[in-house]
This record gives structure tokens, sequence and C-alpha cells, in this order.
């Protein structure tokens, strides 16, 4: 069973930068690919990053690629996405999810509680 903890979220204002953590324990993080999901209000789910297990691969949706980066520390069992240029209507609740088949087939078995990232005008 694995756990995932969000942190890193808050109010920034458009242009601005965030980096957040999503920080595994109770299992081998190693073995699991990662991916970022956000919830805008009023509207579903969107997949927007994800990355292997090793870090060698890695998707980023169209609305975040050239301004989002997702990276991973295996040794620290955290994976990151890194937000630049960030634009209001980025503004959602933002999950991590975790699964061995996550970046191949997009099954997650592990979510996280979501962190807010609101981006001011």
């Amino acid at each position: 069973q694995v756990q995932l903890v969000e942190s890193g979220g808050g109010l920034v204002q458009a242009g601005g930068s965030l980096r957040l953590s999503c920080a595994a324990s109770g299992g081998t993080f190693s073995n699991y690919a990662v991916g970022w999901f956000r919830r805008a209000p009023g509207k579903e789910r969107k997949y927007i990053a994800a990355i292997s297990s090793s870090g060698g691969n890695s998707y980023l949706a169209d609305s975040v690629e050239g301004r989002f980066t997702i990276s991973r520390d295996n040794a620290k069992n955290t994976v990151y996405l890194q937000m630049n240029s960030l634009k209001p209507e980025d503004t959602a609740i933002y999950y991590c999810a975790a699964g061995i088949r996550g970046l191949s087939q997009g099954i997650y078995d592990y979510w996280g509680q979501g962190t807010q990232v609101t981006v001011s005008s």
C-alpha cells in the first residue's frame, strides 16, 4: 500500500512559478509510475503529466507542455511538478497518483489528497 502526500500549492500571480511535491511512503516507490492530475472548479479531472518509474520517460499534456516539467528523486521517494509561467486557467486542485501501469496504460491505484493551486490575474 502506497500513501501519497502532495505539497507546494498556494496562491501565485499569473506568470509566477510553483513546485509541487508528491511524497510517497509505504511501498517500493521506484516500482511505480506517477501521474499528476488537476480538477478545476466545475470541471472534470484532467491528466496533465506523468513520469515512469525510473524517470526515463514522461508525458505532458498539450496544455502544460513548455511550462511544466515533471521529475522524480527515487532516493527521496518524491516526484516533483515544476510549474512556470502560470496562468489563471491553471487554477485547480492538483493530485498525484501512483500505479505500476500508470504511464503505459493510464491506470493509477493510489491517490493523494490534493493540493490547491490558485493563480491570480
